[in-house]
């Protein structure tokens, strides 16, 4: 049956595609890919000859309803980014929400994503957590650091090795330079670290090493106020 399989791509070692993945992308009739050239190598690797096409961010609003229409039309079709699952601060979002309103059957492999194993390496509170991707880089961006400055959740970030320095600066002038976090550079890599520290020391340790390599900053939630835990100590004193 033809339908759109979202297939999660490896963020650094090529060991971490599934068996699963490397068989859809060796029968689909067609691989949409973030950029054709970043994933020849992938498929260049696994011997994987099937045809590619390109689906970016830039042209991907022109090109939905005709790849709909293409796998109504009884086509199979992959869709990959350039490393993780797709549609995670990555194009494949507007072809999914296009193929659900239309009826097509849509299916998600599980797969590599570079936020689960840096919120698990990071040490802190995972239970809950929210993800925002990359802050908005000028309009919208103050408003939504203080929006966040009071979520209780753990905190996950995407961040170019460009700007981490001003990101880390800017979550210490908002969230408080004491509160804990960690930035994790490289995942799956040779080179992969994970730092934990404080925002402060962190914005102070990469202002003199210069960042390399893809991102993610995990930023523990807001502390309780003094008053809410005094409220919830009085409260069980009571029971």
């Amino acid at each position: 049956m033809a339908k759109l399989y979202v297939v999660p791509t490896p963020v650094g070692n090529l060991e971490d595609i599934t068996l699963r993945a490397l068989r859809i992308l060796q029968e689909a009739d067609c691989i949409l890919a973030e950029d054709t050239r970043t994933s020849s190598v992938l498929m260049k690797h696994f011997d994987i000859r099937t045809r590619m096409q390109s689906h970016h961010k830039f042209n991907e609003h022109k090109t939905v309803e005709g790849i709909v229409g293409r796998i109504r039309g009884g086509e199979t079709i992959a869709l990959v980014s350039d490393a993780g699952t797709p549609a995670i601060s990555d194009p494949g979002f507007l072809l999914v929400r296009a193929c659900c309103r239309a009826g097509v059957d849509v299916e998600c492999l599980p797969g590599p994503t570079a936020f689960v194993p840096a919120l698990v390496a990071s040490g802190l509170p995972d239970d809950r957590f929210c993800f925002e991707g990359f802050l908005p880089q000028k309009k919208g961006r103050v408003t939504r650091l203080a929006e966040l400055a009071a979520e209780r959740r753990t905190m996950i970030f995407y961040e170019s090795p460009y700007r981490l320095v001003k990101t880390l600066q800017q979550l210490a002038e908002y969230f408080g330079g004491e509160r804990e976090a960690a930035v994790c550079r490289e995942i799956s890599k040779i080179h992969e670290e994970t730092r934990r520290d404080t925002l402060a020391a962190l914005a102070a340790h990469y202002a003199a090493h210069e960042p390399k390599g893809e991102i993610v900053v995990i930023v523990a939630g807001a502390p309780e106020k003094e008053k809410e835990k005094k409220y919830k100590s009085d409260k069980s004193s009571e029971i």
